[in-house]
């Protein structure tokens, strides 16, 4: 033993290290000690515990000596119930409920946050239409953004575009047109005859493209969502929920923000044919700017509209509504109702830990925890004050720990209710300590 302290610190005074020496040696020495005593005490108690464990055992296969077992009451199942691990929709804790809504499925949510604030059958399977054409949009801005695609390049009108029935842009074979007016016929016209061409310039073909599509979805999280066409034409496999719609939504507005001003266009013409945009909520409220509207006989009247007011954006779906005035008002008061009663608000980022831990055999004794992207939450109006975060992490922490290594999670609770659970991530690396230092905490934590 001493031979090895004398070779790890030479810098150390010899009798500063014979006396830690003697203290790993004395805690050592207790833990022996703990241990005989411990099984000298098992060992003369362990017959006593057969022949009572044979006793019981005995007592168990006589049915007369057991007493009856009482049923557990309601309440004291629900009070030993742990609570779900799902997160709840804060408009449940709003003292203002959601309007009526005359839909046959909606949903609002805060961009910012990604939160769905309230929502109406978010996960039946519906047709969803022309709303089909913003993962049309999305997948021609990608192509875009990966120079596969140039915003005035030229493309042909093939008969099976030009023939493409219902809504339309007008296009026609042989006559130019280009990839920024067919974005424009598909987004602000609504046009099917748009969608195809825009489809076929992108992959050849529209089946390739839907093929595309569906990627695109798979990668968004959209797990009830296939897509058979660009336009929403129907087909009974192509469907999609609120849910997955209001996911799609937000991805286009996230990712594709340098090209949402189609969105808020008015009208554009094309072939001498002006058309205005069908979505009526742009004209009655200036904080609306977009999104989409859709209808077939199927679907009803449908509509994914979007509004910034301040600093917060808000993206609200509504399908199967019996006319286009209809959806729009009801949209409308989804969006006030939302905007009005909640507000969203930055808990954490990298500079603001969530939480300071101990932490064993590292270079430093405390770890900064917490988040490496900035997490926001939306609750209540007036309710920012009453989240409580919890943090849930290995107890003890070792290190080494590396930056953005995950150690746990941080979950956003409000009123006892969950509201979302994020990963715990160590903020700042902490290298593994020496030899020596490892040995001290190795110790504490015997004695801990």
């Amino acid at each position: 033993m001493m031979n090895c302290f004398k070779s790890i610190a030479r810098t150390t005074s010899q009798a500063s290290l014979c006396s830690m020496g003697a203290a790993i040696v004395l805690a050592c020495a207790l833990g022996a000690a703990q241990l005989v005593s411990i099984e000298s005490a098992h060992a003369q108690s362990s017959s006593s515990k057969k022949d009572t464990a044979k006793k019981d055992a005995a007592k168990k296969e006589d049915p007369k000596t057991q007493p009856p077992v009482a049923e557990p009451s309601a309440a004291a199942v629900a009070a030993t119930t742990p609570p779900s691990n799902e997160p709840v929709q804060v408009g449940l804790l709003s003292s203002i409920p959601a309007p009526a809504i005359a839909a046959r499925a909606w949903m609002t949510m805060d961009v910012t946050s990604g939160q769905i604030v309230a929502s109406s059958n978010a996960d039946m399977k519906i047709e969803p239409a022309s709303l089909t054409k913003i993962m049309t949009a999305y997948v021609a801005f990608n192509a875009i953004n990966e120079k596969r695609l140039t915003m005035d390049q030229q493309v042909n009108v093939s008969q099976a575009a030009w023939k493409t029935k219902g809504s339309r842009m007008f296009i026609e074979p042989r006559k130019p047109v280009n990839v920024d007016e067919l974005l424009k016929g598909v987004i602000i016209q609504s046009g099917n005859d748009a969608s195809v061409a825009l489809a076929e310039a992108v992959s050849g073909n529209e089946a390739s493209f839907a093929t595309l599509m569906n990627e695109e979805a798979k990668r968004m999280g959209m797990n009830n969502t296939n897509f058979m066409n660009a336009t929403g034409l129907p087909d009974p496999q192509h469907v999609t929920t609120v849910r997955d719609l209001a996911t799609m939504a937000r991805r286009m507005i996230v990712d594709h923000p340098d090209y949402f001003y189609y969105y808020s266009t008015k009208e554009f013409t094309y072939n001498k044919i002006k058309q205005t945009n069908r979505n009526r909520l742009l004209w009655a409220d200036p904080s609306v700017d977009g999104m989409k509207t859709g209808h077939t006989d199927a679907a009803g009247y449908c509509l994914v509209a979007t509004a910034k007011r301040g600093d917060r954006r808000v993206i609200t779906i509504l399908v199967g509504s019996d006319s286009s005035a209809t959806r729009a008002e009801e949209s409308l008061k989804l969006l006030n109702w939302t905007f009005q009663n909640f507000e969203t608000i930055k808990l954490f980022d990298k500079s603001h830990p969530a939480v300071e831990a101990k932490v064993w055999q590292g270079t430093t004794e405390l770890a900064k925890l917490g988040v490496t992207e900035p997490l926001w939450l939306t609750v209540p109006r007036g309710k920012a004050g009453d989240v409580k975060p919890i943090a849930k992490r290995p107890d003890p922490l070792l290190a080494p720990l590396a930056q953005g290594q995950k150690v746990g999670t941080l979950s956003l609770m409000l009123d006892d209710k969950l509201l979302r659970t994020e990963p715990l991530e160590v903020l700042d690396a902490i290298e593994r300590a020496g030899f020596f230092g490892r040995t001290i905490d190795t110790v504490k934590l015997w004695f801990r």
